[in-house]
């Protein structure tokens, strides 16, 4: 339910410049339709440099000072990108003990991408917006949309997957909504975080084409399209330099090619120097004097790289207010556009319609990845046997900054049993990660057991023979080295001999479905035992009720794959040809632009699943597409259509995907790109008509001999289907 909001929070800027001994001058800018840039101005005006430098490094874990003289009040940020992080002592990473800071945990953000669906992230951006509304909290630290380079990558499950043009898509509708609530959405990690382990020391190389077209449009659009106000640096290095603050990739193209006006917020524990700092583009440092994690000099704040070291150095004359000024509006500009944003409403927390969202998403991401047999939807009076750790195992807690303190979650166990209408029994199968606490907060679980793997997997098989069903609900979990922040995984298998129990399972009952929870591909040694498979990912507080809708065929599928499962680690680029995983220092990323879908067609490796698969409980036909016209000229479109029809017995929803493939160009390029995308639902027997617009931005490439997209003429394709290796109909034009 709704809970009103403590009065007190209304009156926070009042009540810290009330406590001060200094003079109060009074708010700065009292006209609050005046343009923020001129209130910025009157405020940067009357700062002294010491209250200048305050305001752009912490003063507590999670907050910055504002200004209490002039009426400006603190920043107060939290962890995202899936909930809002439960209340930390001031100078600790414990937890407060506060009993009204649980959240509702929404799906990881790779769920959000395999909806496919722009509605899907809106809704996301204004739910997780409003719940950080509730809290007071001006800087949401999320979203991320770094790309899956390589599928061991621990923090995988927080991005959006290995294409650029739907991470891009995906993005904005999250950081509107999110803005639209007054607060702040801190896209990141800027850029190149592909992995965890050596993350402070991994400096990365590239070629400018794989920079621009892979790892940079999905920034871009957050920032020029979905206006973030926010931006969150790499603990990682590029070209020599720190991510937090480098040249080339935060003043040379966020802020000058991209126009940034936002803030750069340091990573926790990510600064390391005061001069390179200054020069090149951090502007609010947090978490300094720490590893970002667990140990740190206790209110160090003053002696941050950009608190007295740099005041110091401006005293001297060594810097001038030029850097310090620009630092200084950008922070102003995003405390004006949050903390003393006037317009903005009070939020909600743990809502009924937060849940319903979260349950909405998780419904529309999980993907059927195979399904022989038309073995699912499970019937509503089948018996039933779950097997698997994770079907009761708590998923929000753990994985590292994403980890949530949750007012409930589902598990998988109850979701289906809560469904389904016949028996349905338990065994445990595995014993994998029996803990289940992250920074003071426990799931309150006691998942210890003695029994033997063998005695485990006997009483699993004996009960599968006498179930109607079995589904084995498996997968990873936000353990050290699999899906969790700060360590990569150590191989692309299933942990804790979980390929042994599935094998037992579906010889002693055929009817084994398994759905898999986790943030990453996984290998799948049993792929041809098994006859059905669901992807059912970081669900959040109502993981259960959504694979339950999906099993029991209340949901039809429609989740697509963000990225490629391929069917053996050294297949992926990362990891071809027997490359180092991970790597500590000068790392150079030779695959260039073939990363994902388009390294395996390049090297017509076959995957495992492909980019863009996900089966439904229908089936979709598709016509011949046709374009309007058979040539472009500069600066005109061609609309391109196709029609869809539901050939089956079953409303559902399905993703039509657009590529285009150049057919001779001057530089290599893949086979196909992913440059647009539709999801329309069907009744049975229902047709559609999706239409597609290209214009030349669809068909340009980066050319880095000349530091410009480029849009060659000559002969294109367009290709149109329901998955990146199932092309269902093409049309050919010219571009004069």
């Amino acid at each position: 339910m709704k809970v009103s909001r403590p009065i007190f929070l209304l009156c926070a800027a009042i009540s810290v410049a009330a406590c001060t001994s200094a003079r109060y001058d009074g708010p700065v800018y009292l006209d609050k339709d005046a343009p923020i840039e001129d209130r910025v101005e009157d405020a940067l005006s009357r700062m002294t440099t010491e209250e200048k430098v305050a305001v752009i490094h912490a003063q507590s874990k999670f907050s910055s000072a504002g200004v209490p003289r002039l009426g400006i009040p603190e920043l107060w940020c939290t962890d995202g990108p899936h909930g809002i992080r439960p209340e930390v002592l001031w100078d600790e990473w414990s937890q407060a003990g506060w009993t009204n800071d649980s959240c509702t945990a929404f799906p990881a953000l790779t769920c959000l991408a395999a909806t496919w669906n722009r509605d899907m992230s809106a809704l996301y951006g204004k739910s997780i917006g409003e719940e950080a509304l509730y809290r007071n909290k001006d800087v949401l630290l999320g979203p991320g949309v770094n790309i899956l380079r390589t599928p061991l990558n621990g923090r995988n499950f927080e991005y959006m997957g290995e294409d650029p043009y739907l991470s891009g898509q995906m993005v904005v509708p999250y950081v509107k909504n999110v803005q639209k609530n007054g607060v702040a959405a801190c896209v990141k990690h800027f850029a190149l975080n592909n992995e965890e382990t050596f993350r402070h020391s991994i400096d990365v190389d590239l070629d400018d084409r794989a920079l621009y077209e892979i790892y940079l449009p999905a920034f871009k659009a957050a920032v020029q399209e979905g206006g973030a106000w926010a931006v969150m640096g790499s603990y990682n290095l590029y070209h020599g330099q720190h991510g937090t603050y480098n040249e080339r990739l935060i003043n040379r193209i966020l802020k000058g090619e991209w126009g940034f006006d936002g803030a750069v917020i340091s990573d926790w524990g990510a600064t390391h120097e005061t001069d390179a700092a200054v020069k090149y583009g951090l502007d609010l440092e947090f978490g300094s004097w720490t590893d970002g994690l667990a140990f740190g000099a206790s209110n160090a704040y003053d002696n941050y790289y950009l608190a007295n070291p740099y005041l110091a150095k401006l005293r001297s004359g060594e810097f001038t207010t030029k850097e310090l000024d620009d630092k200084v509006r950008r922070v102003l500009r995003l405390i004006f556009r949050t903390a003393m944003n006037s317009e903005k409403g009070f939020g909600s927390l743990n809502s009924e319609a937060h849940a319903a969202a979260a349950r909405q998403i998780g419904d529309e991401g999980i993907v059927l990845l195979k399904n022989d047999g038309n073995l699912l939807p499970v019937p509503d009076d089948a018996s039933i046997l779950v097997v698997g750790e994770n079907a009761v195992k708590m998923m929000t807690v753990g994985g590292g900054s994403s980890s949530l303190k949750v007012q409930h979650e589902i598990s998988p166990l109850d979701g289906i049993r809560n469904r389904s209408k016949a028996e349905t029994k338990y065994a445990r199968g595995y014993v994998g990660d029996v803990g289940g606490t992250f920074d003071g907060v426990s799931s309150g679980q006691d998942l210890r057991d003695g029994r033997t793997e063998e005695e485990l997997i006997a009483e699993a098989v004996a009960m599968a023979g006498e179930a109607d069903y079995v589904i084995f609900v498996g997968g990873l979990n936000k353990s050290e080295h699999q899906d969790s922040e700060g360590l990569d995984r150590l191989s692309l298998g299933l942990p804790y001999d979980q390929d042994a129990v599935i094998s037992a399972l579906v010889k002693a009952n055929p009817r084994t479905i398994v759905a898999l929870v986790s943030g990453n591909p996984v290998s799948m040694p049993w792929v041809s035992e098994v006859p059905a498979i669901l992807q059912c990912w970081y669900l959040g507080s109502e993981a259960g009720n959504s694979i339950a809708d999906v099993l029991f065929g209340d949901v039809n599928p429609s989740g697509k794959l963000p990225f490629t499962f391929p069917a053996a680690l050294e297949d992926s680029p990362a990891h071809y040809g027997g490359r180092q995983f991970p790597n500590n220092g000068p790392t150079f990323y030779d695959e260039g632009i073939f990363v994902g879908y388009r390294w395996f067609e390049e090297k017509d490796i076959k995957p495992l699943f492909a980019f863009g698969h996900g089966l439904s409980y229908t089936v979709f036909e598709y016509g011949e597409a046709k374009a309007d016209k058979t040539s472009m000229g500069e600066g005109g479109r061609i609309r391109i259509s196709v029609p869809v029809k539901n050939a089956g017995e079953t409303a559902g929803s399905e993703t039509v995907q657009l590529y285009i493939s150049d057919v001779e160009s001057s530089l290599p390029r893949p086979r196909k790109e992913l440059k647009d995308f539709a999801k329309i639902r069907l009744g049975p027997g229902e047709s559609a008509t999706v239409t597609f617009e290209i214009d030349e931005d669809k068909l340009c490439f980066y050319d880095d001999s000349k530091a410009a997209w480029t849009a060659e003429p000559g002969e294109f394709r367009a290709l149109i289907g329901s998955a990146s290796d199932d092309i269902r109909t093409e049309v050919g034009f010219t571009l004069k």
